[in-house]
């Protein structure tokens, strides 16, 4: 939001400096972006009249001429204008000065021989305007030596300021003004919002769709003159960046700005029958004023006559009914939009506006009738004409809430004492009615207001931020008990474990688009009112988010990605905590020990999954690993890690290739998927560890080969032999897989080593045996053969 330091002045009587608004408006929570000073872009430029111009010995296009700045001897200036004569007055670009349009620097230079001492200025050199015809011609008895700055008037600061998507009100120089004068800093001034009394009826308007437009006014003007808009309207509206197009639809555009009242204005030759609020129909098209044709939905409001649709209502007038210099007999239309309708329209149209801006966070229902008379008085004052009478169809929602407010409640939720005689006058001054028995009802331009702890907001941040004390929690006696909780606590666990493990923590959005969700199964929950179309689901997995991101670091050169992410997936019941990881391009780079590089596999996922679980503290030893993750993944290269069938702790492998090639990435993607909410719960174990007491005695080590079925996995095989005898197999691996000459068809051999701890005392042969047979009787239910 832009306005300048004299605009703002024209709401807010005031004897404060730049330096103390701009300090006034940040601690309101009016946060300054920038203050632009437009006198310092024309410094170096100069009233100066031209003395003589002859033309130039080597070019007949061009003129020598002599100006007088009145800051020394006249300078010699070559130009080609076809408008530069003797005893014109215009605008000199001395040596240094930097021209406005192109950021070239003036110099001394010669030009075909003959030495020029800086240029003479057009209006689009300056950016003032679109003429470049001819160079700038002021007044006759304009103050020659003037800094141009200071003549045209061009020294007013342009202060930006960021306006939050609650403070609606302030998306007007004079909600902005109300609220500096409710800190202290001023007065605000009257509104001067007469009724334009009219000749006649008013236009034919109505709203048939009272819950897009609950009301729509309106008002003619005929016999106007649409020309240029006076300097003073101009200049305000170029120093914040509005282009001044006519005075019509300049009027718009300062009321909008003004007062954050967004208006359109109609060429009623144009129109055909009643102008009309409703909902659009099927296959129905609009031209917009910045030359695009929309396709709208029936959900959509938009404003027709009984030809076709001329206005996307609240966002963008349509070309058909504009406004132009032949122009002669208007309609201006003030309305009250929805501001869901209009954000949805908006966002279904990627089509954003000024007006939509406005309409989507709420403007003032109650400000329809003087917003109308303002607006028409400005035109009759600048184009002339007459009025007709007003024309007010529907009934705007001006009713607001009451709450009941405790004065004591600024200290209890703010930390700030305020007298209540204090507060009851600084709501006052923003527009709240405030009774006796402190019940407060908001004003109509503050949608924001939802209870009394908004009511504290305000108090607080007029009084000022700066002004709560800086107060120590109590600490309780002894020994502070831990505040973060064991969730918390594994979850910082497992970002370190995952950063010592070489991987770089991601975070990405919790909103992904439709088709991104639809590839993991679909999302549970779909925002009402998204960002945008790309942000519409939250996430059922957060796979897309580092995908996506894998995808933008492989683009900009990196040749392998291992990122991660610990947060939330959204079901159809809860969130849930999730940490997922993704592995794409090299594993190592190429060599000249092992070649060319090494991509990522299903087995580094396995690896990264039982290592980041096993610092979850999971039973790692007695996971299973069983059957494919789902669709999203690559059929034969991924699996789940289970505690029986149903516990789910995580999947890992290599992702499907229709998935990769949705998120653009070329090659094979490895991905691990840890459900942390299934982790089994750990119980607390106090603050001591258990003692550490190694086995007396040393263990014993045997190998087994099998030959089993090629189908069979060794997961299964080494779980069998592991359970074969509980008591004294500590554990088993697979150490050794062979295939191919000397086998069987359809067999291959697997060789397992088992750990057997003795207790108390040395296995004797006999035991060892017996430990054996079992191990091989456990094997042969899997249909496992010992090889001899």
């Amino acid at each position: 939001m832009k306005f300048t330091l004299s605009w703002l002045k024209d709401h807010l009587e005031t004897t404060a400096d730049l330096d103390t608004i701009l300090s006034v408006l940040t601690r309101i929570g009016l946060e300054v972006e920038g203050v632009e000073n437009p006198a310092a872009r024309f410094a170096g430029f100069t009233v100066a009249r031209v003395l003589t111009a002859e033309r130039h010995p080597q070019a007949d296009k061009l003129q020598v001429l002599t100006v007088d700045t009145r800051s020394g001897d006249p300078l010699q200036v070559v130009c080609g204008a076809p408008n530069a004569r003797a005893g014109l007055v215009g605008v000199l670009g001395t040596p240094g000065a930097v021209v406005p349009a192109n950021g070239m620097q003036l110099k001394v230079s010669a030009i075909r021989g003959v030495e020029s001492n800086g240029m003479m200025c057009s209006s689009r050199e300056l950016e003032l305007g679109d003429d470049h015809d001819g160079i700038i011609e002021l007044a006759a008895d304009a103050p020659i030596g003037t800094a141009f700055a200071d003549f045209a008037q061009l020294d007013d600061p342009v202060i930006d300021v960021s306006i939050t998507p609650n403070r609606q009100d302030c998306m007007g120089v004079r909600g902005i003004a109300r609220d500096l004068a409710a800190a202290g800093l001023g007065t605000l001034k009257p509104l001067a919002a007469d009724p334009v009394p009219g000749e006649g009826p008013g236009p034919e308007v109505r709203t048939d769709d009272a819950e897009g437009c609950p009301a729509f006014y309106a008002q003619a003007v005929s016999g106007v003159s649409n020309g240029a808009s006076p300097d003073w309207m101009q200049r305000r509206l170029k120093a914040i960046g509005q282009k001044p197009i006519s005075a019509l639809v300049d009027i718009t555009n300062y009321v909008m700005i003004d007062l954050g009242r967004p208006l359109h204005v109609y060429d009623r030759a144009k129109l055909t029958g009643a102008l009309v609020a409703r909902r659009a129909r099927e296959s129905e098209q609009v031209l917009a004023l910045n030359g695009k044709t929309y396709a709208l939905m029936p959900e959509m409001t938009v404003i027709a006559d009984d030809a076709h649709v001329h206005d996307i209502g609240g966002i963008m007038g349509g070309e058909d009914s504009g406004v132009s210099d032949t122009t002669t007999d208007v309609l201006i239309e003030c309305a009250y939009f929805t501001p869901e309708h209009i954000a949805r329209t908006g966002q279904a149209l990627n089509l954003t506006s000024d007006a939509r801006q406005r309409f989507e966070r709420g403007v003032d229902p109650a400000f329809l009738e003087d917003g109308l008379a303002i607006a028409t008085r400005m035109v009759l004052d600048l184009c002339g004409g007459e009025a007709s009478g007003v024309t007010r169809a529907g009934t705007p929602p001006v009713a607001m809430p009451s709450f009941t407010y405790d004065p004591a409640l600024s200290e209890r939720l703010g930390g700030l004492a305020v007298p209540a005689e204090r507060q009851r006058g600084l709501l006052t001054v923003l527009g709240f009615e405030v009774t006796d028995d402190w019940q407060v009802t908001p004003p109509t331009w503050r949608r924001d207001i939802d209870g009394p702890a908004d009511l504290v907001e305000e108090v607080i941040r007029l009084e000022g931020l700066d002004e709560v004390p800086s107060v120590p929690l109590p600490r309780a006696e002894g020994v502070a008990r831990p505040t973060a909780t064991p969730d918390q606590k594994l979850e910082r666990r497992l970002r370190r474990a995952a950063a010592a493990r070489g991987l770089h923590e991601a975070v990405t959005w919790s909103f992904i688009s439709e088709k991104h969700a639809a590839i993991f199964g679909g999302g549970a929950w779909t925002l009402a009112n998204p960002i945008s179309e790309d942000m519409k689901v939250m996430r059922p997995s957060l796979l897309p988010g580092l995908l996506a991101a894998a995808q933008r670091n492989l683009a900009r050169g990196a040749t392998g990605v291992r990122l991660f992410e610990l947060g939330r997936r959204y079901g159809a019941d809860a969130e849930r905590a999730t940490l997922t990881l993704v592995l794409a391009g090299e594993r190592s780079p190429r060599g000249w020990q092992r070649g060319k590089a090494q991509r990522f596999d299903a087995y580094d996922a396995k690896a990264e999954a039982l290592g980041l679980l096993e610092a979850a503290g999971a039973p790692v030893a007695n996971l299973q690993v069983m059957g494919e993750a789902g669709d999203a993944w690559h059929p034969g290269q991924s699996a789940t890690l289970r505690l029986g069938p149903k516990t789910v702790l995580a999947a890992f492998g290599m992702l499907h290739p229709q998935v990769t090639r949705a998120f653009d990435l070329d090659g094979e993607v490895a991905a691990v998927e840890l459900y942390l909410d299934a982790l089994p719960a750990r119980r607390a174990s106090g603050f001591m560890r258990a003692a550490y007491t190694p086995p007396a005695l040393q263990p014993v080590r045997r190998d087994f080969a099998f030959l089993v079925p090629a189908t069979l996995a060794a997961d299964q095989l080494v779980r069998a032999v592991k359970g074969a005898e509980k008591a004294t197999i500590v554990e088993a691996r697979l150490f050794d897989v062979f295939t191919g000459g000397g086998m069987e068809e359809g067999t291959k051999s697997l060789a397992v080593e088992i750990t057997l701890q003795p207790g108390e005392r040395s296995f004797t042969d006999e035991e060892l045996k017996a430990v054996s047979d079992k191990v091989v009787a456990a094997a042969s239910k899997l249909g496992a053969v010992l090889r001899g």
